[in-house]
């Protein structure tokens, strides 16, 4: 009895011991191992599989950026995320600076285009950006869609 006792916990001893994620780089150490399990498609790792999904899905829940949240936010959170500065933006946009600058500030909408670009560089929906929100512009505070923003408004003299 006693070695059959043995026996079994040398074998939980065995098995890989998966624990909540905390870092970055236990994040994509299981992701990484989820994908080759999933390739492998093996019964016997079905358990695993389960299990790092779960804890995949915790960690994306608690940091990543929420797709339902303002676009700008959105935005300013992948950037920080992937250690994307103003400048580098721009570079992706194919715009210039200044212009990165006034939309993050609220000042500019968003373009279709630009749009287009993020939701490809970030692989996320373009609907995740293409939502309205407030922009702080004296000239057109009175609209509520940030999309307005890319035409030219004349000022009421």
């Amino acid at each position: 009895m006693i070695n059959n006792y043995n026996t079994q916990f040398q074998n939980i001893d065995m098995v890989k011991q998966f624990k909540i994620i905390r870092t970055k780089k236990q994040y994509y150490e299981y992701c990484n191992l989820l994908e080759e399990l999933v390739k492998t498609n093996k019964k016997k790792d079905l358990d695993d599989i389960e299990l790092l999904t779960l804890l995949i899905k915790k960690w994306d829940n608690e940091n990543l950026p929420k797709l339902d949240t303002d676009p700008i936010e959105l935005i300013k959170a992948l950037m920080e995320e992937n250690k994307i500065k103003a400048i580098d933006l721009a570079r992706i946009l194919e715009v210039n600076k200044s212009t990165v600058s006034r939309v993050l500030n609220y000042q500019k909408g968003l373009s279709k285009k630009s749009i287009r670009i993020l939701s490809e560089h970030f692989c996320i929906a373009q609907e995740a950006l293409n939502k309205s929100y407030k922009l702080k512009n004296e000239i057109n505070r009175k609209f509520k869609n940030a999309s307005l923003m890319n035409t030219v408004k004349e000022m009421a003299g």
